[in-house]
């Protein structure tokens, strides 16, 4: 108890010293002093910020429990969770909800990282879509809640006021929030396309060598992005990759986190089906890759939240590996604790049922269907000329550029007529594309193409 309150307590006065409050530094824990020996000598152990250096997971209450729950087979005292007859203690009309559940599946604590099945079968399903994988030295995936939160824990393990964090020039906005305000990055964007329409390499590659500081830099890559909705092509992951090698050769430290929210949505046959994070894994020692994934989207169960966080650098060993997911937990435990029960629950029951890859193929046709339905009319269209559509193949999204008029202008417009769309720095509108059945997309790109002409006033 008293090494968790040391771990909240340093966190509170880390975060008032960098808004120039009261200037202290709590001594730094035995337990993560032992942690950054072993990851000594490694990017991992140079990337990690103030904050992660100091953290570890104390041998508390946690640790203590999970130790009686593998021995304490007479009686259990050490978790604060009511048993009736050997049982978690429930109401009847709750469990009444959960046909199928047990009262163990349904409301017990998770663990700290996670179910240890789900989080197997997650990392046996990332080497099935990732042969690239095979034969590499990765971590034991951890489950947070949601892809944010894996963000989160990401920033706050690695991430220190100042650091050069890199990024395409289209991107989520919540990453703004994460690593620019509460973080307080340096936020240096570069264009996501180059003059011939492919990912620009030679512009990542530019901001690396002219923005790392100290040595060090974060890059963001989101594929399928959001808001674009494209993938790399075999042939420009590799050529990302290579850049970020080059950039590594130059003595930069490079932790690359991959934001693979959509992945597995890739409905063009030119898109590299592997994630970015099987040509990282095996890199370069001065690159630490970082994968966070997740069910939100790929097993279509937005509202379960979960997620997952996953390590990749050559030269690591399990040994390491084992101490940063430790770091890790040790975030864990002092943000959110642990994720949802009853939803890991249901995604182990999913994810070991027959007929869950059958279901999943039958969904992602109809998502490609609409993909294609989308192609269909941007090729055949004759209305809207304000709107360049920028490049897409994959993920939920496409985007136009808007010119000589007003995203924002135009997306009030469609709200107006009962359409709902994004707006991005006025100069971009999103259009989620994939929330709408295919017999409605017709319809729906008429009435932008006419408001984008009623807009240009033609």
């Amino acid at each position: 108890m008293l090494e968790c309150a040391q771990i909240l307590l340093f966190i509170f006065f880390s975060r008032l010293t960098r808004a120039g409050g009261f200037p202290y530094s709590w001594p730094m824990n035995s337990l993560a002093i032992e942690l950054n020996d072993i990851l000594s000598g490694t990017a991992a152990g140079r990337l990690l910020s103030e904050t992660g250096r100091r953290l570890f997971f104390p041998r508390g209450i946690i640790a203590q429990s999970a130790e009686a729950g593998r021995r304490a087979g007479r009686f259990n005292a050490t978790v604060g969770m009511s048993y009736e007859n050997g049982r978690p203690m429930t109401l009847p009309s709750l469990m009444g909800l959960f046909p199928g559940f047990t009262a163990h599946e349904a409301v017990n604590y998770a663990p700290v990282g996670g179910d240890p099945q789900l989080r197997e079968l997650w990392k046996a399903e990332m080497l099935v879509k990732n042969p690239g994988l095979s034969g590499l030295e990765f971590s034991l995936p951890l489950v947070t809640p949601g892809l944010t939160a894996g963000l989160s824990l990401t920033a706050e393990l690695f991430v220190n006021p100042g650091d050069t964090f890199i990024i395409p020039d289209a991107y989520w906005d919540n990453y703004e929030l994460i690593f620019r305000e509460a973080k307080d990055a340096n936020f240096v964007t570069f264009p996501f396309f180059d003059e011939e329409g492919h990912i620009n390499c030679a512009g990542l590659k530019e901001a690396v060598m002219k923005n790392s500081r100290g040595g060090k830099a974060v890059i963001m890559l989101n594929f399928p992005n959001n808001p674009l909705g494209y993938s790399p092509s075999s042939f420009e992951s590799t050529s990302l990759a290579r850049c970020i090698a080059e950039c590594a050769d130059a003595g930069t430290d490079i932790l690359v986190i991959i934001d693979d929210a959509y992945f597995g949505l890739f409905f063009d046959e030119n898109v590299a089906r592997q994630s970015f994070f099987a040509s990282l894994a095996n890199l370069h020692e001065r690159v630490l890759a970082v994968k966070i994934d997740g069910a939100t989207k790929e097993d279509f169960v937005w509202g379960f939240r979960i997620a997952f966080l996953t390590y990749a650098s050559k030269g690591l060993s399990k040994e390491h590996y084992a101490a940063l997911v430790t770091k890790t937990t040790a975030a864990i435990r002092v943000s959110f604790s642990s994720s949802s029960r009853i939803a890991q629950s249901a995604l182990v029951k999913l994810m070991t049922n027959p007929s869950y890859p059958v279901e999943k193929e039958e969904k992602l046709a109809i998502l490609k269907r609409r993909y294609l339905k989308v192609k269909e009319i941007l090729s055949s269209r004759t209305a809207g000329a304000a709107l360049r559509e920028l490049p897409f193949n994959s993920g939920y999204f496409m985007s136009f550029l808007c010119e000589g008029i007003s995203a924002e202008d135009l997306r009030k417009r469609l709200l107006d007529k009962g359409i709902g769309t994004i707006a991005l720095q006025d100069r971009i509108l999103r259009i989620a594309y994939q929330s709408i059945d295919e017999e409605g997309l017709a319809d729906m790109y008429a009435a932008l193409f006419a408001s984008a002409d009623e807009l240009a006033g033609r």
